[in-house]
């Protein structure tokens, strides 16, 4: 018999899944058409946009709204921790991949020391010192062309690339696979929803001014993709870039959660 948390789990583990075979429906924009050469499928694409738009309209944008009035700053920036040390068994499984040795050490030490708090507190001297990696960085350090752009219902923006890169992510993460007492598998139940809301709150005024200020937030949202994501593979590469950190952390927003 599986358990509530087993079958969310399961659902997590399937959403990339599910997406990529959502892909099978779209219909490609003659290449005339197209706003951006990159998005041959750019008709569907606005169309799972809008959908994602009414989502974050009467469901994240009113529980990031709350949550920012409610919860306390230290509250919110255990919740961060939380997401932040979620996210290390893939950076350290990816770096490795990369032959970045050190980073991989880096991550799996700091993993290992935050677990004493399940993440919520972090007891490193320095945190940042850990780049975060993914597969699809992964992937692009081996060559492996971008794809298409992807606006896929729920996960938002991606490539063929990334989409693939955050399916081996989520299924190869040993924390999702984490059998424990009835409050780690609270916790883990609530992580996904609870780690979007924090992301849409800690973005909520940049995110409301591309959703609300915009000519078209769907070209600004790609645009923003595009930048924040180029300035994460050119830096696993080795190519100087010179993105904001704020299109950096759009698009870790828009990627979703872990």
């Amino acid at each position: 018999m599986l358990t509530s948390t087993d079958r969310i789990a399961r659902q997590a583990h399937f959403l990339p899944l599910v997406a990529m075979l959502f892909l099978v429906a779209c219909s490609s924009v003659p290449e005339t058409e197209r706003t951006d050469p990159r998005d041959p499928f750019e008709a569907s694409n606005r169309k799972a946009f809008a959908f994602n738009m009414a989502v974050d309209t009467y469901l994240l944008e009113p529980a990031a709204s709350g949550y920012r009035k409610t919860m306390p700053l230290a509250g919110r920036r255990a919740v961060d921790n939380h997401i932040d040390w979620i996210g290390l068994p893939a950076t350290t499984f990816n770096s490795t991949l990369q032959g970045r040795f050190e980073n991989a050490g880096l991550s799996a030490i700091h993993f290992t020391i935050n677990s004493l708090t399940l993440g919520l507190i972090d007891l490193t001297e320095d945190p940042k010192a850990v780049k975060e990696q993914d597969f699809g960085q992964t992937l692009a350090s081996f060559d492996v062309p971008e794809g298409n752009y992807l606006m896929v219902p729920l996960l938002g923006p991606n490539t063929s690339r990334s989409l693939t890169g955050r399916f081996v992510d989520t299924v190869t993460n040993p924390v999702s696979f984490l059998k424990a007492g009835d409050s780690i598998e609270t916790m883990q139940s609530l992580r996904t929803p609870v780690a979007v809301v924090a992301q849409r709150a800690n973005l909520f005024e940049p995110f409301n001014d591309v959703k609300y200020n915009s000519l078209d937030p769907y070209a600004r949202t790609r645009s923003l993709y595009y930048q924040g994501r180029a300035g994460r593979i050119n830096a696993t590469i080795g190519k100087p870039t010179d993105n904001r950190a704020t299109n950096d952390q759009f698009e870790s927003f828009l990627e979703s959660s872990k």
